[in-house]
């Protein structure tokens, strides 16, 4: 097995070297990447947020963003947006941004890949729905940002950066900006005290803020890759006859992406922020208004996840966390979960050192497991746990070769 020559080291420095020369004065900077439990050594072979990108990327839960929803969960389409689909194009566009401004490319692709990893199945109605639960249960709030983080850094110990995590959590797109600018970093106890926080507080997560004018980038590009997408996914692949108010973004998904991209580019070279011009906030502002107007609250869209997935999650999260407080082994969320060792870091057994205590109690676990579950997996093991059930045949998914897709 051949090693570098120091040659060959030098000449590696030497390039980073001259690469991060290119970087704005505003960009991270891997030499300043805080790792939340000690510090990886140097590698001229991989940057610290490159490193960040590799361990979120091989993480086991990463896989299953392919079979959770995006917007559309009982349709059998290749075309339609799943949730892996979903943070590539976030990554994309992001990275686009990023090298035209000279930001930490491998800070984003790390902050845009691993932003969603906490999410549940069936998308922002499934999040709502285990919220509720969480909430009569435990007191505490679900948001999908919060549970990224603790899936990365405290169930399966990826170990990353503060500068990462910090992006992941402060994500969230749900709100347009005029102008995104950066937060200080927190250190490691503020951090935690954040993330705390997001559990009790109902304003929490609405004031986040990234630290980084990388993690800014992800959250304007986590709108920018869903407002036209969405639209694209129910027209296109699902054939809604949908009509929306024209606006200077144009009308395709390709269009909107390119119209956003280059007006962000240009409202924001050699700035400490994000800005976007008042004619495409005004028309992200409008798009997203239609978007929840003829998309995210048809009828058609929401009555299966409140009619059907919202009982079968009451049963299941009953039936899981009186499982788990019985200690009843042959349960699946012991089969399936707790006895694959991965997670929690052999929860039952192995002493945790003190930088990685987890609130691990039976609701925390119980939600833990939902929010891991991909659609199909959850469907599967509600008609496992309940095959009795009626709620079994209410599941009405349109096939492949359906002449029409959604009902308007």
């Amino acid at each position: 097995m051949e090693t570098l020559t120091q040659e060959q080291t030098d000449e590696l420095n030497d390039r980073i070297a001259r690469s991060e020369a290119l970087y704005s004065e505003f960009a991270a900077k891997d030499a300043d990447a805080v790792r939340m439990h000690g510090n990886n050594a140097y590698d001229p072979l991989r940057s610290q947020f490159g490193r960040d990108a590799d361990r979120i990327i091989n993480c086991k839960f990463f896989n299953r963003g392919s079979d959770k929803t995006q917007v559309f969960s009982f349709c059998k389409n290749d075309d339609i947006t799943r949730r892996s689909s979903h943070v590539h194009l976030v990554s994309r566009i992001a990275r686009r941004i990023g090298k035209a401004l000279g930001l930490n490319l491998d800070l984003i692709e790390a902050i845009a890949i691993g932003h969603d990893i906490g999410h549940t199945p069936f998308g922002h109605a499934g999040e709502r729905i285990l919220s509720n639960l969480y909430r009569q249960h435990a007191g505490k709030l679900f948001n999908h940002n919060v549970h990224s983080v603790r899936v990365l850094n405290l169930i399966t110990h990826n170990n990353l950066t503060v500068q990462t995590l910090d992006g992941i959590i402060c994500h969230c797109g749900e709100k347009v900006h005029e102008k995104y600018e950066p937060n200080k970093l927190p250190t490691k106890e503020e951090f935690y005290a954040l993330f705390d926080r997001c559990y009790i507080e109902d304003d929490a997560v609405k004031n986040l803020r990234p630290a980084t004018l990388e993690g800014c980038v992800v959250r304007l590009c986590d709108i920018i890759a869903y407002i036209g997408k969405d639209r694209q996914d129910a027209m296109y692949s699902l054939k809604l006859p949908l009509e929306f108010t024209p606006t200077v973004l144009g009308a395709k998904n390709g269009e909107i992406i390119e119209n956003i991209t280059r007006d962000v580019i240009a409202n924001s070279m050699g700035k400490p922020y994000l800005s976007l011009s008042a004619d495409v906030f005004d028309a992200l502002e409008l798009m997203k208004r239609e978007n929840y107007e003829k998309i995210y609250r048809l009828p058609s869209v929401n009555e299966p996840y409140e009619n059907v997935i919202r009982p079968m999650a009451e049963k299941m999260y009953e039936k899981l966390r009186d499982d788990i407080i019985r200690d009843d082994r042959e349960s699946v969320v012991f089969r399936h979960y707790l006895n694959d060792g991965y997670v929690y870091e052999n929860y039952f057994g192995e002493k945790k050192p003190d930088e990685y205590n987890i609130s691990a109690e039976p609701d925390d676990i119980t939600v833990d497991f939902m929010a891991s579950m991909t659609d199909d997996y959850f469907l599967d093991a509600f008609a496992n746990m309940f095959p009795d059930d009626k709620l079994n045949a209410e599941i009405k998914v349109v096939g492949y070769f359906a002449e029409h897709k959604l009902d308007m």
